[in-house]
């Protein structure tokens, strides 16, 4: 099975172009502490009053936090009494898994470990299993517990609990484990994604959920996941709708791509692009790349792809045709700014499309510019202009 967001994890690592940290910092949860937000607490971070992050037993608000610019995730509950971890909320997989006790690698012991013994609803069925990666395997046993997210309380949930864990990537993130949210022949098989015992245990008012990313992230409000529904106030415009092509990921077909004005014809016999909201970058197709950062006038370096920043206004704006539609991603959005650094926030996708199609990511930086939607149902997912 593929996991791509952990291999893209690592692969971004390796190529420096996220910026984490090369040694171990101050986690998440020491700046949470250090500015009054007590653990287990992650709750509107964003400090309004107004704002209601459980608005029925159906629909639930996850605000999400983002750390040093990098990826986006939220706080869970698993066993009772609650054990809490910071987690990803992952359309790019679909099993959940966090670090537990039985594993004491520095990875593990530099976050929050489920420890099993301490939970009175937690059953264990003794298998393990290998989660493959591109840069290796992670073992884990296989485990069902009452799993909490805001006011939804999903019982007797399948989730894996790690038995080793490779110091790169998952020592360097400031999140624990992974809450895949793809289609279910993306998971362990046999086994319920957390998304069906939702719908099964009628935790969603709808079969659909959305994410929110803001463009200026902050370790105090990064953006929302809503489980349940969508948030009008998040967004502006129509939302243009795109079927899945393929149930494994959130996978739609991009019909063109365009630097500028010019179409590049690189879709010209249909490309796919998965909706991927752990991968940080944009990520395309290996054979388009060098001709991409030609145009661009992009520098290939140790730390990324450089452009000078003052040239940013007069980079070209890119253009996706998605269901008949034009999306455009300002420079401003895929061009990172560290502190007058600037990289191309790019990389190429490491895998083909298994219909043969070339193959895009929209991951991070394409969802913060576009609100999007997941819907169930339809099988289908929307985009909109972010608020």
């Amino acid at each position: 099975m593929r996991w791509l967001v952990l291999a893209l994890l690592c692969l971004q690592l390796g190529q420096g172009m996220v910026r984490i940290p090369l040694r171990k910092g101050r986690s998440i949860r020491d700046v949470m502490r250090e500015k009054g937000v007590p653990e287990g607490t992650l709750k509107d971070l964003r400090g309004d009053p107004g704002r209601k992050y459980q608005l029925s037993n159906a629909v639930a608000y996850e605000p999400l936090a983002n750390y040093l610019d990098s990826f986006y995730f939220g706080e869970i509950s698993i066993g009772t009494p609650p054990q809490h971890f910071l987690v990803l909320f992952d359309t790019g997989s679909a099993n959940l898994w966090v670090p537990s006790t039985y594993c004491q690698t520095p990875a593990c012991v530099d976050h929050a470990r489920f420890n099993s013994s301490l939970s009175t609803t937690f059953s264990g069925t003794g298998t393990t299993y290998t989660l493959s990666y591109g840069f290796g395997d992670l073992p884990v046993v296989l485990g069902h517990d009452t799993v909490t997210i805001q006011n939804i309380v999903i019982r007797n949930q399948e989730f894996a609990l790690s038995l080793d864990e490779p110091t790169r990537p998952f020592y360097y993130q400031d999140f624990d484990g992974i809450l895949g949210m793809a289609y279910p022949r993306a998971g362990i098989p046999g086994y319920n994604t957390l998304m069906q015992n939702m719908l099964q245990q009628s935790q969603l008012a709808e079969p659909i959920f959305s994410c929110y990313y803001s463009r200026n992230p902050t370790y105090s409000y990064g953006g929302e996941v809503i489980l349940g529904g969508v948030d009008p106030q998040l967004y502006s415009g129509e939302v243009l709708w795109a079927p899945v092509v393929q149930e494994l990921y959130w996978k739609i077909d991009i019909e063109e791509f365009s630097i500028g004005p010019s179409a590049t014809g690189w879709c010209s016999q249909g490309c796919h692009g998965i909706v991927d909201t752990g991968t940080f970058l944009l990520t395309m197709p290996g054979q388009f790349l060098s001709a991409f950062l030609q145009a661009l006038g992009a520098k290939e370096s140790d730390n990324g792809f450089i452009v000078n920043c003052s040239d940013i206004p007069s980079l070209p704006t890119l253009y996706f045709v998605i269901s008949g539609v034009q999306l455009s991603l300002p420079p401003s959005v895929y061009v990172l700014n560290n502190d007058g650094f600037c990289t191309v926030g790019v990389q190429s996708t490491y895998v083909p499309s298994a219909s043969g199609q070339p193959l895009w990511i929209l991951g991070n930086l394409f969802l913060r510019h576009y609100y999007s939607i997941f819907d169930m149902a339809n099988n289908r997912v929307g985009f909109a202009l972010s608020a």
